[in-house]
């Protein structure tokens, strides 16, 4: 074994730098925690072939004094902490007294600083962590950090840089997180000469999310304000159709420090739950404030790691301040038409935001928009219209009824009882009509030269159904009314200055969800004179039989038929004979995937099938009364996303379209 020996300080700087400077984003993200540390209000950072040529940090903070820029540089030395008392309390972003050591020890570094009250600021030049030289300079208040050759000392380290785009990168999201933590603070970034990020300063941080994220991504946020058990939450939430296909949109602060936390991000993501699409995760910009004997920022080098006193109370705060955030959230999506002549950047309002998610892909000039500010829906109490609601629709064939199933009677269920299908027209009775189709061929008159007669237009007589019939609501509101039915999917209502379109299956889809999860929800099911025995797989048998009570809550009665096969004796009675075994096996299938979690997951998942298999369906030819029903929830705000966190709503403007018809420019 070999002899046991002290290393030289210039390895053990070396190494110590391996822990704080791993990439040219470690050195930007020390040294702008310096510069917000020195109470600058405007930080520029400039960089050079991915920031492994030269790094530029200049502030505008208070400076170094003369006689302490060389112990700056010096390891331990820090002017943030002076007992072991501080450290119970640490609230600055840097205060280890490693970062400029270490960084000074695998590259050439040059610090030109100036305090406010001095004539003249110092020029130091270090290189390897060894100074070469030193000199009065005059120089504007505040600190320039240059650091140039990162690595050069440690080949080793060389190899295991990536291209300079993707440091630089990294480099820009660096910025991005202190400007996000900190929106007093205007950030500038210039990679390889060209400005990629400036962010106003003006303490707002909608502001630095216009910066950051950008506008369309900025606006598809919800402000968020709580606070319990002395932790304060504030900051933004994307809206669930704003979720995207990964967390990289997910930024967390806790007293201006960006970090990383499971359980932050298991807190937002809760607060989602039955609201996002599946395979969406929300985004969010949250800054949490807790006092600073309550959370122990020295548990990692880089310090993006932190331990919490009371996690279960930081759980809890975010997850009811989201939660709160997005039941107030009253928006829903609303359609823009614009020109397919203009280009894509034209056809955006000043004051709409596109959705990212639901975006059209087939017609050119459309997309998906949220109104400017936060419309609320009407809520209060309708009543149902005079009469019957009178639309075109053509006679569409009754829902099958299989003939083997014997079905028990049905209780009066104002929520289930929509999505039966429409018995056929008896008198009396008032169903959609659609106009017949127009003839292949169309015989044509000759041509006149004559001009037309001219025709006296009279006003028609005022009509007595329910389409011209407003729904009687409170002063705070605005009537509505259901102006008919599109491709037997989408119900058209008319609403004050505005039309809206709600998704009758997605609606309704969510009316069966929160049934279903309510305590005192009893499913209705039938039992069958013949069970329907079949034999699944075995990894899906297992796993329904392993899950009979949770089965029996929705109305399914299963059990072992032996041999590898299952017999269901009673089923849902909205499930149809040949549907039930794909019913069971989507079951399976879900219920493989939660694994291990808890009760109330896996009966959501559960709910979700069954929502979905009670919804009515587009195509679907449904009683007045019943997409009465439907529109209503919507419309009072119960209903606004699918439990898969697609819209039920959205809205056209009269004004855009007026603006097809050319009434207005």
């Amino acid at each position: 074994m070999p002899d046991i020996q002290v290393l030289s300080t210039h390895v053990a700087d070396l190494i110590a730098a391996g822990e704080v400077v791993e990439r040219p984003a470690s050195v930007v993200k020390e040294l702008c925690e310096n510069a917000v540390d020195a109470g600058a209000k405007s930080v520029t950072v400039e960089i050079q072939n991915g920031g492994m040529s030269l790094i530029r940090v200049t502030d505008d903070g208070k400076g170094i004094a003369p006689d302490e820029v060389e112990t700056a540089f010096l390891r331990h030395a820090t002017s943030k902490i002076r007992s072991e008392y501080d450290l119970e309390a640490i609230g600055t972003l840097g205060f280890r007294g490693e970062a400029l050591a270490a960084i000074a020890a695998v590259s050439r570094l040059e610090v030109l600083t100036r305090r406010p009250a001095d004539d003249l600021g110092v020029s130091l030049t270090l290189e390897g962590g060894v100074k070469t030289d030193r000199e009065e300079a005059g120089c504007p208040a505040g600190t320039t950090m240059l650091v140039r050759d990162l690595f050069y000392n440690t080949p080793a380290r060389l190899k295991f840089m990536k291209k300079d785009a993707a440091e630089g990168a990294a480099c820009l999201a660096a910025v991005q997180r202190q400007a996000l933590s900190h929106p007093e603070v205007a950030f500038k970034f210039i990679r390889d000469g060209k400005q990629e990020l400036l962010t106003p300063g003006d303490g707002q941080l909608r502001s630095a999310m216009y910066a950051v994220l950008g506008r369309d991504m900025a606006l598809g946020f919800v402000p968020v304000e709580g606070s319990g058990e002395d932790i304060q939450v504030s900051g933004f939430v994307s809206q669930p159709t704003c979720c995207r296909g990964n967390r990289g949109y997910q930024f967390f602060f806790v007293n201006g420090r960006y970090i990383k936390s499971q359980t932050l991000t298991a807190a937002l993501e809760q607060a989602y739950a039955n609201q996002r699409m599946v395979g969406k995760f929300p985004g969010c910009v949250l800054h949490l404030t807790v006092k600073l004997n309550r959370v122990d920022v020295n548990v990692h080098p880089t310090k993006q790691e932190v331990k919490f006193g009371a996690e279960r109370q930081v759980f809890s705060a975010v997850y009811y301040a989201v939660l709160a955030a997005l039941g107030a959230d009253k928006s829903r999506p609303a359609v823009t038409v614009g020109t397919a002549a203009k280009p894509p950047a034209e056809s955006y309002q000043q004051t709409s935001l596109p959705l990212h998610d639901f975006t059209n892909h087939g017609t050119a000039g459309t997309v998906l928009t949220v109104p400017e500010g936060q419309k609320d829906r009407p809520s209060g109490p309708f009543t149902h219209p005079a009469g019957p609601v009178s639309a075109p629709a053509a006679e569409v064939p009754s829902r099958p009824v299989p003939q083997a199933e014997v079905r028990s009677p049905r209780r009066a269920d104002p929520v289930q009882s929509v999505g039966t299908a429409q018995k056929p027209d008896r008198e009396g009775a008032t169903v959609f009509k659609e106009s017949p189709p127009a003839p292949a061929q169309a015989d044509f008159p000759p041509v006149s030269k004559e001009p037309p007669p001219r025709i006296e237009e009279t006003p028609p007589a005022p009509a007595a159904d329910a389409a011209q019939t407003d729904h009687p609501v409170s002063s705070e509101e605005e009537p509505w009314r259901i102006a008919g039915e599109l491709f037997r999917t989408y119900i058209l209502v008319e609403q004050g200055d505005k039309v809206l379109l709600i998704d009758k299956h997605a609606a309704h889809e969510r009316m069966n969800f929160d049934r279903m999860r309510s305590v005192d929800y009893t499913p209705m099911s039938q039992t069958l004179i013949a069970p329907v025995v079949y034999t699944p797989a075995p990894e899906e048998a297992a796993i329904l039989l392993d899950h009979l009570a949770e089965l029996d809550r929705v109305g399914f009665e299963v059990e072992d038929f032996g041999g590898g096969s299952l017999a269901v004796r009673r089923v849902p009675d909205y499930v149809d004979m040949g549907e039930v075994e794909a019913a069971l096996g989507e079951i399976a299938g879900k219920l493989a995937l939660t694994g291990t979690t808890g009760e109330t997951e896996r009966m959501d998942e559960i709910y979700h099938t069954m929502a979905c298999k009670a919804a009515i369906k587009g195509g679907w030819k449904n009683a007045p009364e019943e997409l009465e029903r439907v529109a209503k929830a919507v419309i009072s705000g119960e209903v606004k996303y699918c439990p898969h966190g697609r819209p039920v709503c959205i809205e056209l403007p009269r004004t855009e379209l007026e603006k097809q018809f050319k009434r207005r420019p």
